[in-house]
C-alpha cells in the first residue's frame, strides 16, 4: 500500500529521525502515539458534545465509532472541543453564538495539524456554524449530526418536541388540560438523546445539508439512539480518509448547484424557515450569492410532498422508515442537478442510483401528487420588508389568513411583548395583526426565536388557535401558524417595521407574495423623521462585535469581515506560520 496523502500534518510533523517536526512528534507521542501513528493522515474530530446540551449528549459515542472508521481506513483520528450551542439552556438566543461557534470551529480546524475534519453536531445552531467554519478554511470535511429523538409517547400518541411541546403549552393556558396530563406530557415528550424529531430546525438542517452532499445519504434521519447511527458513524471516518486521497473539499461540493438541491429538499419537506438564514450563510462563506428571490422561485416549482410535524402528521422516525432524505430526492429527482459532488466522493447522480422509497404513500407522496404543488417557505417583499421576509406556508393554522387585511397590534419590543399579551385589557381581535418590533439581528440582539407569538389568553378561551403574527424575529422549526418572520431590514435600524402604530392597517397576500403596510409614503416619511435609534447597550465583549457587524437576514445574519470571495478568497487567510 502507497504512502496515503498528508497534505497539512506532514508540515507539523516531518519524519522520523529528522529535526523538522521533532517537538511536534515529541508531545504527540507524549499522548501515547508512536512513530507509525504520527505519519498517517490526521484527521480532526470538532467535537460538540455538552450536558448542558440534551441534542449533543451521546455525541462521544458516537466520536468513538468514527474513530473505528479513521484507524480502519489508515489515518490517525484526534477529537477537539468547541461550542456547543444548544437551544433549550443557550441565552438570550443560540443565533447569537451561532457566529461565534463558526469562528471558533475555523480558527481551531486552521491552526491544527489535520488533513481533514469530522464535524460532529445536533442541536441546530451547531450544524450551520460547523460548516460556516469547515467552509472558510475549505480542507476535506464531512458533517454528521447525531440524529432526533425518539417518538414521545404518552396515553398511547406520538409526542414530537417541540412542536407539541406549544401545542399542550397552549392547550393548558386555555385551560383544556389538567396539571397531571400536563406533567405527563412534560416526563414523556422527550425519550432520549437526539434532537427535537419533528421537522424542526435541527432536523431540517441535518436533511438539508444532506441534500447539499455533505452528510453522507440516509444519514440525516437515523434516530439518535439506533445502531445505525454508530455504523454510519464508522463509515464517515473511511470517507474522511478517503476525501483527503481525492482532495474533495467543501468547495467542491457547496455549488450554487448543490444549494439549489437543498433548497428544493427544503420546500419538499416543509423545513424550517431557518434553513433560510443558515444556507444564506453557508453560501456566503464561499462567496456564492443566495438571494431570497432564488428560494420563493425554487418554491413556486418544487412540491410539498413529506408528511412531518409542524406541517404533517408524522416524525423523524416514521421517515426513517420510509427511506429518509433519499426516498424524498428520488421523488425530487427531475428538478435536481446530478452532477453535482458529495461526501461519498461520488456525484449525486451516482448516489441516487442506489436510492428508494420503503413507506407509506401518506407519509411521502409521489412528485406527480403532492400535498400541495408549492413548497413550504414562501418570500414576501413589500413596503414594510423591502428586502424580505419568509413564511412558512405549510404550517398556517388557518390558511384562508395568508390572504389577510388587519390591524396592527404593535408591541415595541420582546419585554413589551411579555408585559402585555396576555393582559385582559389587550385591544385585540381574531383578525388582527400582531406585530413585533426590535427583535432582529441587532435589536434583540441575536434575533431570538419570539417570532411564534403567544397568543393571548383572551383569544384562545374564544377558541382561537391562529391569528397572523409578524416580526423581524425568528421561530423554532417546531412552531406553527401564519407568521411572517426575518422582515428586513430589522426595525432597529431604522426598517419599515420600526414604523408601525396601533390601529395601521397591513396586508398579507401570499398569492402575490406581498407584505404591505397601507399607509401613505407622506406618513411614513413624517415617521421616518421622529425615528431615532436606541442607545447602544453594549460596551464590550462579544455582543458588541456582534451588533456592529452582523448581516441581515436577508444576507445570513453573518458578520461582515467573514463573508468570502470564492473558493480562492477563502484560503487567503492561512493562520501559519510558514
Amino acid at each position: 500500500m502507497s504512502e496515503l496523502r498528508r497534505p497539512r500534518s506532514s508540515r507539523y510533523f516531518g519524519k522520523a529521525g529528522t529535526p523538522e517536526g521533532f517537538i511536534s512528534r515529541a508531545f504527540t507521542k507524549a499522548m501515547g502515539f508512536t512513530d507509525e501513528d504520527i505519519q498517517k493522515p490526521v484527521i480532526g474530530i470538532a467535537q460538540t458534545w455538552s450536558e448542558f446540551n440534551n441534542c449533543n449528549n451521546h455525541l462521544r459515542q458516537v466520536a468513538e465509532a468514527v474513530k473505528r472508521g479513521v484507524w480502519q481506513a489508515g489515518g490517525l483520528p484526534l477529537e477537539f472541543p468547541t461550542i456547543s450551542l444548544g437551544e433549550v439552556f443557550v441565552g438570550p438566543s443560540s443565533m447569537l453564538f451561532r457566529n461565534l461557534m463558526a469562528m471558533d470551529t475555523e480558527e481551531m480546524i486552521r491552526a491544527n495539524p489535520m488533513d481533514g475534519v469530522v464535524l460532529l453536531s445536533g442541536c441546530d445552531k451547531t450544524p450551520p456554524a460547523q460548516l460556516m467554519g469547515a467552509a472558510s478554511v475549505d480542507i476535506p470535511a464531512i458533517l454528521l449530526t447525531g440524529g432526533p429523538m425518539l417518538n414521545g409517547r404518552y396515553k398511547g400518541k406520538d409526542l414530537g418536541a417541540c412542536t407539541d411541546c406549544g401545542k399542550y403549552v397552549t392547550e393548558f393556558r386555555a385551560g383544556n388540560l389538567s396539571v397531571e396530563d400536563f406533567c405527563g406530557v412534560e416526563n414523556r415528550i422527550c425519550r432520549s438523546a437526539g434532537h427535537c424529531m419533528v421537522m424542526g430546525s435541527a432536523s431540517s438542517i441535518a436533511c438539508v445539508t444532506e441534500a447539499l452532499g455533505m452528510q453522507l445519504p440516509g444519514s440525516a434521519a437515523i434516530p439518535a439512539p439506533d445502531v445505525m447511527r454508530l455504523q454510519m458513524a464508522e463509515l464517515v471516518g473511511k470517507k474522511i480518509v478517503e476525501l483527503v486521497q481525492k482532495d474533495i473539499r467543501p468547495s467542491d461540493i457547496i455549488t450554487r448547484k448543490s444549494l439549489e438541491n437543498a433548497i428544493r429538499v427544503m420546500h419538499a419537506l416543509g423545513g424550517s424557515t431557518n434553513a433560510v438564514i443558515h444556507l444564506i450563510a453557508i453560501a456566503g462563506r464561499l462567496g456564492i450569492d443566495l438571494p431570497l428571490t432564488v428560494f420563493d422561485e425554487l418554491s413556486r416549482t418544487t412540491p410539498f410532498i413529506t408528511n412531518v410535524k409542524p406541517s404533517g402528521a408524522f416524525q423523524m422516525e416514521e421517515l426513517f422508515e420510509a427511506g429518509g432524505v433519499p426516498a424524498v430526492m428520488k421523488e425530487l429527482e427531475p428538478l435536481l442537478h446530478k452532477d453535482v459532488m458529495t461526501v461519498t466522493g461520488k456525484t449525486l447522480g451516482e448516489n441516487m442510483q442506489s436510492y428508494q422509497y420503503t413507506g407509506d404513500r401518506n407519509l411521502i407522496r409521489p412528485f406527480d401528487d403532492p400535498f400541495t404543488k408549492e413548497g413550504g417557505t414562501a418570500v414576501l417583499f413589500g413596503n414594510l420588508a423591502p428586502d424580505g421576509a419568509v413564511i412558512k406556508q405549510s404550517a398556517a393554522g388557518d390558511r384562508r389568513l395568508l390572504q389577510h387585511r388587519g390591524r396592527a397590534v404593535v408591541f415595541k419590543s420582546i419585554p413589551d411583548l411579555y408585559a402585555r399579551y396576555d393582559d385582559p385589557a389587550l385591544d385585540i381581535t381574531p383578525d388582527d395583526v400582531m406585530v413585533l418590533q426590535n427583535a432582529g439581528p441587532v435589536g434583540a440582539p441575536g434575533m431570538p426565536e419570539i417570532g411564534f407569538m403567544p397568543i393571548p389568553t383572551k383569544l384562545l378561551k374564544q377558541g382561537i388557535r391562529d391569528i397572523v403574527r409578524i416580526s423581524d424575529a425568528r421561530m423554532s422549526g417546531t412552531s406553527y401558524g401564519t407568521i411572517v418572520l426575518h422582515i428586513a431590514p430589522e426595525a432597529a435600524i431604522g426598517g419599515p417595521l420600526a414604523l408601525v402604530r396601533d390601529g395601521d392597517m397591513i396586508t398579507l397576500d401570499l398569492e402575490g407574495r406581498r407584505i404591505t403596510l397601507e399607509v401613505s409614503d407622506e406618513e411614513l416619511a413624517r415617521r421616518r423623521a421622529e425615528w431615532r435609534p436606541a442607545e447602544p447597550r453594549y460596551d464590550r465583549g462579544y455582543v458588541k462585535l456582534y451588533v456592529e457587524h452582523v448581516l441581515q437576514a436577508n444576507q445570513g445574519c453573518d458578520f461582515d469581515f467573514l463573508r468570502g470571495t470564492g473558493r480562492a478568497g477563502s484560503r487567503t487567510y492561512t493562520g501559519e506560520a510558514w
